[in-house]
C-alpha cells in the first residue's frame, strides 16, 4: 500500500505553529496508511525533503493544507514540480482556497481531488477508492472534476470533536521537535498552537469560512482540550495557548468549565470570539476567563455603521454603540480586546466609498477614547465567493473577477489581495488605499501593537510622543518619520506576522 506524504506550506519566516491541519488529516489516517508530513516552515528548501521522500518509490499520494496567501507561493510550484516529476503521484489539496476557488484549482492539471472542510472521513475514503473514482460521488466532502465537470459530493455534518481520533504529536516529534513549535509570543515563553472546534454559527459575508462550514460548529469538550494542553505542560514546560478556531466562545459553558479547569496552571490564552456572543456573558464568567489567564480576544468588529454590519451579514446582534460599551466593558474585565475592522466594502458611489472609510476611521478613534487598550487591526475588504450574498453581488456587478489560472495567484498583486492588504477592487482608488495606510502607520506609532515584544520600553515612548501631533490633529498624509522608525524597529503587525 502507497505512503501518504502531508505538506504544509510555508505561512511565516519565524514562530512555526503546529500543523494542526494536515496533523488533523494524518490522524484520520494513521494505522491505514503510513504518512509522513513535511514542514514548509521548518525546511529551507521544502523540495529537497519531498524528493527524497518520492524518489523512494514508496509514496502514491501528495496531500496539501493550502490557505490563501503565502502558501500558494510552495503550493503551487511544488504541486506543479511533482506532477512533471511524478506523474503517477496522485496529488490532493486541502483549505480555505481550494475549498472557495475549485475551478481554477482542478483546471490547473496538478490537483486531482479537493477536500472542501473537514477530511477526517474524506481522505481515507478517497485513498481508499482511489482507483474506483465511480464510488467518489458516495464520499462526503469531495470536490472533483467528473468528465470535465466539477461534481460536489454531499456536506457532512460537522463531526462529534470528542469523537474524532488524539493528533499523533508523538509522531510528528520525531520528524519535526515539537519543542521547535513552541516560540516565545507576548503570551508566554512557550505557546501552544491548538484548534479545539470547527466553524462558526455565523454567515458573514466577508468570511472565507461561511462556505465550507455553512453556518455550523461543533467544539471538543473542555475536559478533552484541558487534557492535551496539560500534556505540552507536563512535557515541554508550555506556558501559552493561541486558540486558533474561527469562533472558540461559542459556548460559555464550555469557555467557563475550561476556564476553571486551567485556572491554577500558570497559562495564558488568546483566542477568535464574537463581541455580541460574549457580551451575554455574565460578569463572573468573565472574571473567571480573567482569572484563568485569558490576556487577550482576537473580535471581528468590522464597522460602526448598523446599515454596513447588515449588508455584511454580520447577524447577531451586534451594532457599532455594543462595540463602544463592549470596549468599555473588557477593560473593566481586564482583558484586552482585539478589534478587526474591514475598510473598503462597495459604496454606491465614490463619494460613498470615501465616506464609508472615513466614518470608520472616525470610530475607530472612539474605540480607543472608549478603550485605550483595545488593539486594533485593519484589513482592506477582499471578496470572498458566498454566492448569493448580497455583498458578493455588489462586487460581482462592480466588475471584479477572480484570477482565472491558478499562477496568478502568486503574482504579489494577487498575493497582497489574500492578506487584505492590497485589493484590486474597482471601486477602490489609490488615493483611498493610500488614506488608510497612512491613518493605520499614525494610529500604529501612536498606539504601537502590545504584541510586538521585541520592541522594548524607550523605544513605544519615542514613537508614541513622535506620532502624538499627528494623531492629535488628524493629519495622517505622508508619515515618512513613523515609518522610518518602524522600519528601523521592524515592527510586527499582528495581522501579518500574529504575535
Amino acid at each position: 500500500m502507497k505512503k501518504v506524504l502531508l505538506f504544509n506550506p510555508r505561512a511565516t519566516n519565524h514562530k512555526w505553529r503546529i500543523p494542526n491541519s494536515v496533523l488533523q488529516v494524518a490522524a484520520s489516517i494513521e494505522g491505514k496508511f503510513d504518512w509522513v508530513i513535511v514542514d514548509g516552515n521548518r525546511e529551507v528548501d521544502p523540495w529537497i525533503k519531498i524528493k527524497s521522500y518520492l524518489d523512494s518509490g514508496e509514496f502514491g499520494y501528495f496531500g496539501s493544507t493550502v490557505m490563501p496567501g503565502p502558501q500558494l507561493r510552495q503550493a503551487i510550484p511544488l504541486s506543479q514540480r511533482i506532477r512533471q516529476t511524478y506523474p503517477d503521484i496522485a496529488i490532493i489539496w486541502g483549505g480555505y482556497f481550494p475549498s472557495n476557488q475549485p475551478e481554477v484549482c482542478l483546471a490547473s492539471g496538478y490537483v486531482d481531488a479537493i477536500v472542501n472542510g473537514p477530511g477526517d472521513k474524506c481522505f481515507p475514503l478517497l485513498l481508499e477508492n482511489w482507483d474506483r473514482k465511480s464510488e467518489w460521488e458516495q464520499i462526503p466532502n469531495l470536490i472533483y472534476s467528473n468528465a470535465g465537470t466539477l461534481t460536489r459530493t454531499r456536506k457532512d455534518e460537522i463531526y462529534d470533536q470528542d469523537t474524532l481520533p488524539d493528533f499523533p504529536y508523538s509522531k510528528l516529534d520525531k520528524l519535526y521537535s515539537l519543542d521547535g513549535y513552541l516560540g516565545k509570543t507576548y503570551l508566554g515563553r512557550k505557546t501552544i498552537s491548538y484548534h479545539s472546534s470547527f466553524g462558526c454559527p455565523f454567515t458573514c459575508s466577508f468570511c472565507a469560512v461561511v462556505p465550507i462550514y455553512n453556518a455550523r460548529w461543533k467544539g471538543k469538550s473542555a475536559e478533552l482540550i484541558y487534557r492535551d494542553i496539560r500534556w505540552f505542560k507536563d512535557n515541554f514546560g508550555a506556558d501559552a495557548i493561541e486558540f486558533h478556531d474561527n469562533n472558540f466562545f461559542v459556548s460559555e459553558k464550555r469557555t467557563a468549565e475550561f476556564s476553571r479547569l486551567v485556572l491554577n496552571d500558570g497559562m495564558r490564552w488568546w483566542g477568535e470570539g464574537r463581541i455580541d456572543t460574549i457580551d451575554r456573558y455574565s460578569d463572573d464568567t468573565l472574571k473567571l476567563m480573567h482569572d484563568s489567564g485569558c490576556k487577550m480576544i482576537f473580535f471581528g468588529a468590522e464597522t460602526g455603521d448598523d446599515a454596513r454590519l447588515k449588508s455584511m451579514d454580520k447577524g447577531g446582534t451586534q451594532t457599532g454603540k455594543q462595540i463602544l460599551e463592549f470596549a468599555a466593558r473588557m477593560k473593566r474585565a481586564g482583558i484586552v480586546p482585539e478589534y478587526s475592522f474591514v475598510l473598503g466594502t462597495p459604496g454606491a458611489n465614490e463619494k460613498e466609498t470615501w465616506a464609508q472609510l472615513k466614518f470608520d476611521l472616525d470610530f475607530i478613534r472612539k474605540v480607543k477614547e472608549a478603550n485605550p487598550d483595545t488593539e486594533i487591526i485593519l484589513y482592506i475588504y477582499s471578496p470572498v465567493p458566498t454566492e448569493g450574498s448580497d455583498l458578493f453581488n455588489q462586487v460581482k456587478n462592480s466588475g471584479f473577477r477572480f484570477p482565472q489560472q491558478l499562477e496568478d495567484w502568486i503574482s504579489p498583486q494577487w498575493e497582497n489581495f489574500d492578506l487584505r492588504k492590497n485589493p484590486l477592487t474597482p471601486w477602490l482608488t489609490a488615493e483611498m488605499i493610500d488614506y488608510v495606510k497612512n491613518f493605520e502607520t499614525v494610529l500604529n506609532g501612536y498606539y504601537p501593537t502590545a504584541t510586538d515584544i521585541r520592541l522594548n520600553s524607550f523605544q513605544r515612548k519615542l514613537i508614541k510622543w513622535y506620532s502624538a501631533p499627528r494623531y492629535h490633529t488628524g493629519i495622517h498624509a505622508m508619515p515618512l518619520g513613523i515609518k522610518a522608525l518602524q522600519k528601523i524597529w521592524k515592527y510586527r503587525q499582528p495581522e501579518k506576522e500574529g504575535f
